[in-house]
């Protein structure tokens, strides 16, 4: 990269630049309330939060996925999540200001997610969240460890891949930004599993806090 400064900063939404799990504490444990079954902590629904609805479907009815009524739970699970959305979202701790600063920097951002545009629109109107652009998975063939909606992103903003930074909390983020070209920034802040390690992901960077991702545009710039 040539430039100081990325030209745009992609984001995933769930985890990364949302806290949204606060809504699915309700959606989950009102649910198992229904089955007659006892609630779950918090931290626990919070690590599957990124891992999509069939994982959240998953530990609130505790069954797999080949259950024979896996689909029913599972839209079940999501007209509740409707009810609801952006009632305890935010964007994480520090992003407000992070968002200031790119602008003032010239530095566009977006978002690239797996969750469904019925979902995501309302939720960033719900906050007063403005991008020039969101892709969803109904956009592409193939959602993501798939590079193809960051190309997209990369697209729509008038960019090469290159020119852009991905940021995420999971390893299909960092997956599909090295797959698409882009230096890959791991969200150690975000649905992180106890299993899982974020340093084994070979992300380019990793950041603690939202606030870390002004100081790396402030080093050497990252490159692939």
């Amino acid at each position: 990269m040539s430039q100081p400064y990325p030209h745009a900063i992609l984001f995933d939404l769930d985890g990364t630049l949302l806290d949204s799990a606060p809504d699915f504490f309700g959606v989950v444990n009102s649910l198992r309330q229904e089955l007659g079954k006892a609630p779950l902590a918090t931290a626990t629904i919070r690590q599957q939060v990124s891992n999509g609805g069939a994982a959240l479907t998953e530990i609130t009815w505790e069954v797999s996925r080949d259950h024979p009524e896996f689909g029913d739970y599972r839209e079940q699970l999501l007209s509740r999540y409707g009810d609801y959305l952006a009632s305890a979202s935010a964007l994480f701790p520090g992003f407000s200001a992070v968002l200031d600063e790119l602008q003032l920097l010239g530095v566009q951002w977006g978002i690239v997610t797996n969750k469904p545009r019925r979902f995501a629109e309302p939720l960033l109107e719900k906050l007063a969240l403005e991008t020039p652009v969101l892709v969803c998975p109904e956009d592409v063939s193939l959602a993501k460890p798939d590079p193809a909606s960051l190309l997209l992103a990369a697209t729509r903003l008038g960019l090469k891949p290159e020119a852009c930074w991905y940021v995420g909390d999971h390893l299909r983020d960092i997956q599909a930004g090295k797959a698409a070209g882009m230096p890959t920034i791991a969200a150690l802040f975000g649905y992180i599993e106890d299993h899982d390690d974020p340093q084994r992901w070979q992300a380019d960077a990793c950041i603690n806090t939202p606030d870390e991702l002004i100081t790396l545009l402030g080093q050497q710039p990252l490159s692939r």
